[in-house]
């Protein structure tokens, strides 16, 4: 079956049972579910390593973390600009239009993500000072953060490739690539982050070869996986990609006023979503901060812990983005919402059952991530506060997923910020002074839950259906 036969299939007007649905639901799911696990394995694979260098070193990554996530979210929003109307144009059936949507998103992608490593670099030169942090923090989370700066233009190609490739429909390939990523990770951790040192092998007693750079190290390792995931789909996409590849289309690789424009009208609101959301997060992260090395230290890793239970809504996510997308390409309203609704309360049963299973599992969880044992009670006990409110915090993964791919991207904004700002960050700042690290998660338990209902209700409404521009 070629990435775009489901498209062809809306398009010529075919009325598929509840079962068939289903079935292409768990077809696009699963892969996109595979690739969030496995990234979110890059990051338990990270804090595992980090943390056995202590807590300060785990505390110096949790420092920035919010940081990393505010120009990783502007990267997300530029690849979501272009790639969402690829899935329009795939759903139409207009494969050359997808394939110069393709190669113009490049060329933007990159000019933006250039300054944008620019402006990140300097920024963490500051960073740590700027977030009221201890000294002894400072030099570890300054050289993290600045790493991560350098490659925001391998990161943003790679988002894009990796995007395109999900909206055309190939939501396989993304996940072997974010598989071999993850992989590739655990083995340049494994030389960057420890010195040369003794180990026992068998029974024997080996030398193997170190860097010992330490926490830098970490995100060495984990940018230069990306470095190889970014070759791997970008050579995909160019080659083999039934949708995307060069192949068959002449013309040049400047961006089109018309394309900019759409991609702008989608992304802009994502952007200044994101933006102010991970602002929020830098927020939270300075009302933390002054609680201490293990309060950071709880908080980065109970955040990691948690991420295991959300990457699956996250993978339906992009599924539904894909769906809703080329159902509004092919001008099937009617398959739009019912996948809305189908992915929707499918990643509600999925991320409330991994809550379940990791509500009695964190303990065990937590002794992996960290040998400190302050530091795991008191991420456990937050982590079990938050889970509560995961099936609601499905809710608005998935929706959201599922307004991405209509092209709806305002209005899903505008409530994130209301719900972020409006309660999270006021009922934490409050709660925090009083009871603590405990206080700041259960803010935002009740964000989460608040989120989930007003994305529902948007949903439900349905003013996001509508044909693509």
């Amino acid at each position: 079956m070629s990435e775009y036969s489901v498209a062809a299939e809306m398009r010529s007007g075919r009325k598929y049972t509840f079962s068939e649905k289903l079935g292409i639901v768990g077809r696009l799911s699963m892969p996109g579910i595979l690739a969030q696990i496995s990234e979110i394995l890059m990051q338990y694979i990270d804090a595992a390593m980090v943390g056995a260098l202590g807590a300060a070193a785990s505390a110096s990554i949790g420092l920035v973390a919010s940081s990393t996530w505010l120009f990783g979210g502007l990267l997300g929003a530029t690849a979501a600009g272009f790639s969402v109307q690829v899935a329009h144009a795939t759903g139409a059936g207009e494969i050359d239009r997808a394939k110069s949507i393709f190669r113009q998103s490049l060329s933007a992608s990159l000019c933006l993500s250039l300054a944008v490593g620019v402006i990140a670099f300097l920024i963490g030169q500051h960073l740590p000072q700027w977030l009221s942090a201890d000294p002894s923090l400072w030099q570890n989370a300054v050289s993290y953060f600045s790493i991560y700066a350098m490659f925001i233009p391998v990161r943003q190609i790679r988002w894009v490739c990796m995007n395109m490739l999900q909206c055309s429909g190939n939501m396989k390939i993304p996940s072997i690539f974010a598989t071999l990523e993850c992989i590739l990770d655990v083995i340049f951790n494994f030389f960057l982050i420890f010195p040369t040192r003794q180990l026992m092998v068998f029974g024997m007693t080996m030398q193997v070869p170190g860097a010992g750079f330490g926490v830098a190290g970490a995100q060495l390792g984990t940018s230069l996986s990306m470095l190889s995931g970014m070759l791997m789909s970008l050579s995909y996409a160019f080659f083999r990609s039934d949708v995307l590849k060069l192949k068959g289309i002449r013309g040049n690789w400047l961006p089109q006023k018309e394309v900019v424009k759409e991609a702008f009208h989608i992304g802009a609101p994502m952007a200044m979503e994101q933006s102010a959301l991970c602002a929020a997060q830098v927020a939270s992260t300075r009302i933390i901060a002054p609680l201490g090395t293990i309060a950071i230290a709880a908080n980065s890793f109970a955040i990691t812990a948690e991420s295991i239970c959300y990457m699956p809504g996250y993978g339906i996510s992009s599924a539904a983005t894909t769906l809703v997308g080329q159902s509004i390409g092919a001008k099937r309203k009617d398959l739009a919402r019912s996948f809305s609704w189908l992915t929707t309360f499918t990643g509600v049963a999925i991320m409330s059952l991994a809550g379940l299973v990791m509500y009695f599992l964190c303990p065990s969880v937590f002794s992996f991530l960290t040998p400190d044992p302050v530091v795991q009670k008191l991420g456990v006990e937050v982590l079990r506060i938050e889970l509560l409110a995961e099936p609601l915090f499905a809710a608005s993964i998935v929706a959201t997923g599922c307004l991405r791919g209509a092209g709806d991207t305002l209005v899903p904004g505008l409530l994130n910020l209301i719900s972020i700002w409006g309660v999270r960050l006021t009922l934490g700042w409050y709660l925090a002074r009083t009871m603590g690290l405990p206080g700041m998660w259960i803010a935002m338990a009740v964000e989460l839950s608040v989120r989930g209902i007003l994305f529902l209700i948007r949903l439900k409404k349905e003013k996001w259906l509508k044909d693509p521009k």
